[in-house]
């Protein structure tokens, strides 16, 4: 297996603590985001929607998205869990995951790529050309704001943000509150549960790399 990877980009690095926690080793190639790498001929042949990360198994077949990857490998990995054990726990951490992604990684994707210069006409990932909207920036830290106050409530519950263990909605929440960074917005102070988790993960082995 290979994995073409970005280490600096949000999704390859939802891939990267995943395989930092299961301690996997998997083959990595660089693709170089700021330099168009994404758009070279070859990497195009091997994920047409131009976008990172992308699995390629040892017969060819090419998985992408990072949710996807992560599926595959907790099949073949499935310890440590970081799906859930029981149909509860696999529901809930299924419904945080999306909820990390949607309201969270995608709001400040939102925000980001409608603010930096380097995304002109390329607000939308993928090989169509988007042209950049500057009231989606605002709107993009208003959604990720909202929904830390959301997740605040919820880690007043209990430890990880799908209940008792550290999962794959944790690894997302790590990465878009990193993410939120390049956007200069930070954990406001009043939201004690959420920073009280974050220092706790960002501790992790898995979120050093």
């Amino acid at each position: 297996m290979k994995l073409y990877d970005c280490k600096v980009a949000p999704n390859p690095r939802r891939v990267n603590v995943f395989l930092a926690e299961k301690g996997i080793e998997i083959e990595k190639e660089q693709v170089d985001l700021m330099q168009g790498g994404q758009f070279d001929p070859a990497y195009q042949a091997i994920n047409p929607r131009c976008v990172v990360p992308s699995l390629v198994l040892d017969d060819g077949t090419v998985i992408g998205e990072a949710a996807a990857i992560c599926r595959y490998l907790e099949e073949l990995h499935p310890e440590p869990s970081l799906y859930g054990r029981t149909p509860l726990e696999r529901a809930r951490i299924a419904m945080w995951e999306q909820r990390t992604l949607n309201d969270g990684i995608g709001a400040i994707g939102e925000a980001f790529r409608n603010r930096a210069s380097a995304f002109k006409d390329r607000a939308l990932p993928g090989p169509k050309k988007y042209a950049q909207i500057e009231a989606l920036i605002e709107r993009g830290r208003e959604r990720a704001l909202q929904f830390w106050e959301e997740v605040d409530g919820e880690l007043a519950k209990h430890e990880f943000v799908a209940g008792g263990s550290f999962s794959v909605a944790d690894i997302n929440l790590l990465v878009m509150i990193d993410f939120a960074k390049w956007i200069k917005l930070e954990v406001p102070e009043n939201l004690a549960n959420l920073r009280r988790w974050y220092a706790a993960v960002s501790a992790r082995p898995s979120a050093q790399g």
